[in-house]
């Protein structure tokens, strides 16, 4: 079946994956969550990640997760907040913080997909993707 919100069900993969203590994840290729997982790198949510090619020739994400010294995962949470049936945006003076600023906001603005800090930076709003603690 396929999935209505691909983007959910690449957060609930990587999600499952880290608590299940895999040492890596695979997910279908788009332009939007090749994004995000670059913010998931620069944000040190993950080792790694790279572009490949499953069994069947279709293009992947192969994401390497990241854990702590204890082998507990870096990722502690992640949640979507637009979905297909509901969108949600904010102006670059309402963007929500994450656990205090500890987490990560995931942003689609007029100018890419960035964080909440950059987005609020630049001074420019959009669509609020997800958060990651």
């Amino acid at each position: 079946m396929a999935a209505s919100d691909p983007i959910a069900d690449m957060l609930s993969k990587v999600q499952n994956a880290a608590r299940a203590g895999h040492e890596n994840v695979d997910v279908p290729t788009s332009k939007m969550k090749l994004e995000i997982v670059k913010i998931l790198k620069t944000e040190g949510y993950i080792k790694n990640f790279k572009k490949a090619q499953d069994e069947d020739g279709h293009s992947i994400i192969r994401i390497v997760l990241k854990y702590d010294t204890t082998n507990k995962s870096v990722i502690h949470g992640m949640q979507k907040i637009s979905t297909p049936g509901r969108r949600v945006y904010s102006g670059y003076k309402d963007l929500p913080r994450v656990y205090n600023g500890y987490g990560t906001l995931i942003v689609s603005t007029s100018s890419g997909v960035t964080t909440g800090k950059k987005a609020s930076e630049k001074m420019v709003g959009g669509e609020l993707i997800c958060k990651v603690w």
